[in-house]
């Protein structure tokens, strides 16, 4: 049943994919936005989304509240919308849309052909950071999660691959060991550290305890690699600023435990930075 579903769906996406290419970016992504204003709260927990604003926020009011769901629900759409046309964003004539901040930094690390662990969350238009550093000649191997939709993974791995990143690593042991080979030849590593994942350790996050990653403090203590915070803007429409964060060092005597609170401090200074363009439908304090 799920299969026939998955299908339908896969259909009804592509079937928006080609209308999207026909009208051209500027147009898609306003649309998108508009879109998923409209349908995102059908398909998602009001609550989940409520919750875990007034989480970060006790003291929110209800217009405030309303604002970042409405902007989040906007560039949702946006964001699926960019997806036909990363390959202008990469090579095209978006390209020059997404301005660097930080951009010596990823220069530096460049030329001292140094390894580092890049941390994130889906800010914004999130699928562009890893595609900039690599687009900027940067050895780097993403990780990620596949989607439900085994006919939509197809298209979506296809993309990332061709146009993001390279070298793509499934969550899971077997991606965990091609990462190890990877970052044994030379590459760093380019991953999101804000989703709930049952196989990590349950670490503070805006004063409660939540499921989180324990990749990067595995890699720190193995390799003993510096950790490189970056984030992504939505400035306007199609305009976006990418923050590239000073490295962070930590030594490897260091906790796997505390590695992982600090590393989610770093996030919420981003969350907070720019609730409007953070990804509130995760279930983080599950």
């Amino acid at each position: 049943m799920n299969k026939v579903k998955y299908f339908l769906q896969f259909v009804i996406i592509i079937v928006i994919f080609f209308i999207f290419k026909i009208l051209g970016a500027k147009i898609s992504s306003f649309l998108g936005g508009k879109l998923f204003q409209i349908i995102g709260p059908m398909f998602r927990s009001k609550e989940v989304i409520d919750n875990n604003i007034k989480n970060v926020f006790p003291d929110i009011d209800q217009k405030k509240l309303d604002k970042i769901k409405s902007s989040m629900w906007n560039n949702y759409g946006r964001v699926f919308a960019e997806y036909i046309f990363i390959k202008n964003f990469r090579s095209g004539n978006l390209n020059k849309n997404i301005v660097v901040e930080g951009e010596d930094i990823l220069n530096k690390i460049k030329t001292n052909n140094q390894k580092v662990i890049f941390v994130s969350g889906h800010f914004s238009n999130f699928e562009l950071m890893a595609m900039q550093i690599d687009n900027l000649g940067l050895k780097i191997a993403a990780i990620y999660r596949p989607l439900n939709n085994i006919f939509l993974n197809i298209i979506m791995e296809r993309i990332r691959t061709k146009y993001i990143c390279k070298n793509q690593i499934k969550k899971g042991i077997g991606g965990l060991k091609k990462l190890m080979k990877l970052n044994n030849e030379g590459f760093s590593t380019a991953l999101m550290i804000d989703q709930r994942v049952s196989e990590g350790i349950k670490s503070n996050f805006f004063g409660k305890k939540a499921f989180t990653t324990t990749i990067p403090a595995q890699l720190i203590k193995k390799f003993d690699l510096p950790v490189v915070p970056i984030c992504i803007e939505r400035v306007q429409d199609l305009n976006f600023k990418m923050k590239v964060f000073d490295p962070i060092n930590f030594s490897k005597e260091e906790s796997i435990e505390s590695i992982t609170t600090k590393l989610n401090k770093t996030l919420e200074n981003m969350i907070l930075d720019n609730p409007d363009n953070w990804i509130w439908t995760h279930n983080r304090w599950k």
